[in-house]
């Protein structure tokens, strides 16, 4: 077992909060990404989608994905931890570190190559709210009126972190 923690980073001109659209731990958010088999390497050639309104029975409690390798046929789980994530503020952001989104715990997958995806929502430096953001396009430009000012989502950046 081991856990993976997405980190996510971005440059936020005029906005903080970046996060899903309900919070972080969204039940219907979909993180979408690549997985590599931990028996044979093999990485999976389309995107797998686990979100937390998704579960599958075990014989002990229960999963968000269960799936088998196209290649070695070995079966894999991965289960959603919540409350570890917090939203992408512009002071993380303007330090360049990365803000913890979802923990994973993955039994027999790692995972690999995150998309970012639509149904994000970030808050202006002056309050205004913008909601059902597509990110899939690697940025996001809008005007906010309340605030008079360009905001703009750029340099949209990921990673997985192994955590003990």
């Amino acid at each position: 077992m081991v856990n993976y923690m997405l980190m996510i980073t971005a440059d936020l001109e005029n906005l903080t909060d970046l996060q899903p659209q309900e919070g972080c731990d969204d039940p219907n958010f979909t993180y979408y990404f690549k997985m590599r088999c931990g028996n044979c390497g093999e990485l999976t050639q389309k995107e797998t989608c686990v979100s937390l309104n998704e579960t599958v029975a075990l014989p002990k409690g229960t999963t968000n994905l269960v799936q088998k390798c196209k290649f070695c046929g070995r079966e894999g789980t991965i289960t959603m931890i919540t409350g570890r994530g917090r939203p992408l503020t512009q002071a993380i952001s303007e330090s360049g570190k990365y803000s913890p989104l979802m923990l994973f715990d993955c039994r027999g997958y790692e995972p690999v190559e995150f998309s970012f995806g639509s149904s994000w929502k970030v808050e202006s430096l002056e309050g205004t709210t913008f909601d059902g953001i597509d990110l899939s396009g690697d940025e996001f430009a809008e005007y906010d009126e309340k605030g008079e000012c360009p905001v703009m989502i750029s340099n949209l950046r990921y990673m997985f972190h192994v955590v003990k």
